[in-house]
């Protein structure tokens, strides 16, 4: 038979900085984002913002970008738009949708939660045009800049999520106003003031993310909303910390670079510091990964979808003939392999199999610790992960976290560990460096993403590390010394810069884009290739100490002298003047003896094409160079 086939005063994990998941019920699983729901986004803005238009009209402008690149990115997800503290209460786009909600007083719905479209962009951007001199007289503003029920409209908001019609994935209120303190929705001691408090925990019961985006850059966040926001991420008032109202403004903008990319975990599992001591942890990607459509496999003949099956066939062979004598179809569990040893035969089963190779759980093991300055500054070897606390299954995992975080920045150590990601895969030695928010350099927006934690590092096996001599490679043509080498690396060290999607871009996207919207709404953007580029200045002022260096090894560089053209007497230039008389170009005759003596290469590039363009009626592709169109006026010729 044959088969084929340490000490911390903190208590808890950074609520600022935490992330949410839902439970999963099998912990050793690997946890893969829920793609089936689509991401909702309210937009709330205030109509107090109206009384200083500039804010008002940057509002608006912020949830332009948002709906013109949400429509770009992913038109599947819902954005909807609300106006609070409004005086009146005017109709929706598509006010049919809203015939099971209860708008309360002073609340606007401008737009229901829907897919984006076209339609609704260009319908937008039409409201955006009359806005400075309707919305007064349309929506208004609640008296002489007065504040109406705050819970009122959250509950408004949280029917528009609940009849979205759709299953969704995650929630976003965003509210944009410039009322903070002492002008805050509510005074402390009234009842409103607590209905509102009582909301906030509707949204953290029902997972909506609420968001503050100040539009001013002094924002005190005293007394109401440092309160309302830690009851709704379910965290500490005292650790509470007020973000950058000019980033959070950015981000909110771009929703292609952020799409709640904390709550897309790629797994779960355990890290054990030691025996008896675990602790639930997820770790992450740093943005979303973009959607890539499945290859389709087509047959030539009919273009029908190839479907391939994995099939163990047993078959029974005759010795004597070896024609197959017998042959049978089992399940993956039911075969087995065969290994013959001699005359002893032995059989190995899958489940045998799968039991070596699931040896170990799903899981980190810590092994030690090594100075982070160990540490080469890249591996380009496979790219690297963040890991966060999860104290849903084991109680504590945050504050025994944090500790273990702390004590690595302060005694600037990294953790060497054994990494196991899912089941039936290969360990790996990973390094975990401890990572704070806001430590890189201009790196704000990359910050708000990350937060504090430890980035994960896979240590590559001697297998993956080559060793190139780069003094002696290449060395017919690379003459530098060894010093000269040595001093480059410090050069490209130095100009090295970290790439964020939020910065650097895709020039063809950009262009793209630019084309898109010019053709589909009739805007014209300013695209001059890629944007937020490294300062120029600031890159030479990092290599200015290493430049003397460089000219005592390698010299001054010689200026080359450019070329002077020739001048007639004007002057000036020469222009180009063809060397055959282009009267004799429309015989046939002069062309043939052209070629015939070799002297086609005379004409100019025009003239070839224009000969067999009128003489051969050939049309020559724009890529062809001069010695095609000589080459084929002379084959035709022949």
């Amino acid at each position: 038979m044959a088969s084929t086939s340490s000490s911390s005063t903190t208590t808890q994990w950074n609520p600022n900085y935490d992330v949410l998941i839902s439970d999963s019920e099998d912990d050793d699983d690997e946890t893969k984002p829920n793609y089936k729901g689509r991401e909702a986004l309210i937009f709330v803005l205030d109509a107090n913002l109206y009384e200083e238009y500039e804010r008002f009209s940057e509002a608006l402008d912020i949830v332009r970008k948002a709906l013109i690149s949400g429509l770009l990115v992913n038109s599947k997800d819902l954005i909807g738009i609300v106006f609070a503290n409004t005086a009146k209460n005017t109709d929706p786009y598509e006010a049919s949708s809203l015939d099971n909600i209860v708008v309360p007083q002073n609340c606007a719905v401008f737009l229901p939660l829907r897919e984006l479209s076209k339609s609704i962009v260009e319908h937008y951007l039409r409201f955006m045009e009359t806005v400075e001199q309707e919305f007064g007289a349309d929506y208004g503003i609640v008296g002489n800049g007065g504040n109406s029920d705050f819970s009122a409209m959250l509950r408004l908001c949280i029917n528009l999520f609940e009849n979205a019609g759709y299953n969704l994935v995650s929630s976003t209120l965003v509210y944009l106003t410039d009322r903070a303190t002492p002008a805050t929705p509510h005074p402390k001691t009234s009842n409103l003031y607590q209905r509102a408090l009582q909301k906030a925990k509707d949204l953290e019961g029902k997972e909506i993310e609420f968001q503050v985006v100040p539009m001013i850059d002094e924002f005190d966040y005293e007394p109401f909303y440092k309160e309302f926001l830690t009851l709704v991420e379910d965290g500490d008032i005292d650790a509470f910390e007020p973000r950058n109202p000019e980033e959070l403004r950015v981000l909110l903008s771009d929703r292609k670079l952020r799409q709640n990319v904390l709550r897309r975990s790629l797994g779960r599992f355990k890290f054990s510091l030691g025996p008896d001591l675990l602790v639930s942890v997820q770790y992450y990607n740093y943005f979303k990964a973009r959607f890539m459509p499945r290859k389709v496999r087509l047959l030539r003949k009919d273009n029908s979808i190839v479907q391939q099956k994995r099939v163990i066939m047993v078959r029974k062979q005759s010795q004597e003939t070896m024609d197959i004598v017998e042959e049978q179809q089992v399940k993956q569990s039911g075969g087995w392999y065969e290994i013959n040893l001699g005359e002893m035969s032995i059989r190995i089963t899958p489940e045998q199999i799968n039991r070596v190779r699931n040896l170990h759980a799903p899981g980190m093991m810590l092994l030690g610790f090594k100075p982070i300055s160990d540490l080469p500054e890249n591996w380009y070897y496979k790219p690297q992960n963040f890991m966060y606390p999860d104290d849903k299954n084991i109680s504590g995992s945050k504050r025994l976290f944090r500790a273990l975080w702390e004590r690595c920045l302060i005694r600037e150590k990294m953790a060497i560990c054994l990494f196991m990601r899912k089941r039936k895969s290969i360990p790996r030695y990973v390094a975990l460096v401890p990572v704070e928010a806001g430590d890189s350099e201009g790196n704000t927006s990359r910050a708000l993403l990350s937060g504090d934690g430890f980035k994960i590092i896979y240590l590559p096996f001697a297998k993956h590390i080559r060793d190139i001599d780069f003094a002696n490679w290449n060395s017919m043509q690379n003459e530098a010394p060894e010093e000269g080498v040595q001093v480059f690396t410090k050069v490209v060290g130095k100009l090295r810069t970290e790439f964020q999607s939020n910065s650097l871009v895709d020039p063809t996207v950009e262009a793209l884009q630019s084309n898109i919207l010019a053709l589909a709404l009739d805007i014209k953007t300013d695209n001059a290739g890629l944007s937020g580029m490294p300062d120029t200045k600031r890159q030479d002022e990092r290599i200015a100490k290493i430049l003397p260096r460089l000219n005592e090894i390698f010299g001054e560089d010689a200026e080359v002298v450019k070329k002077r053209g020739a001048a007639d007497s004007s002057g000036g230039n020469a222009p180009k003047v063809p060397k055959v008389d282009v009267d004799h170009l429309k015989d046939i005759i002069y062309i043939k003896q052209l070629a015939n003596n070799d002297t086609l290469s005379s004409c100019t590039i025009a003239q070839l094409r224009d000969i067999l363009k009128s003489h051969f009626d050939v049309k020559a592709p724009s890529h062809w160079k001069k010695q095609d169109l000589i080459e084929r006026v002379k084959n035709l010729i022949v």
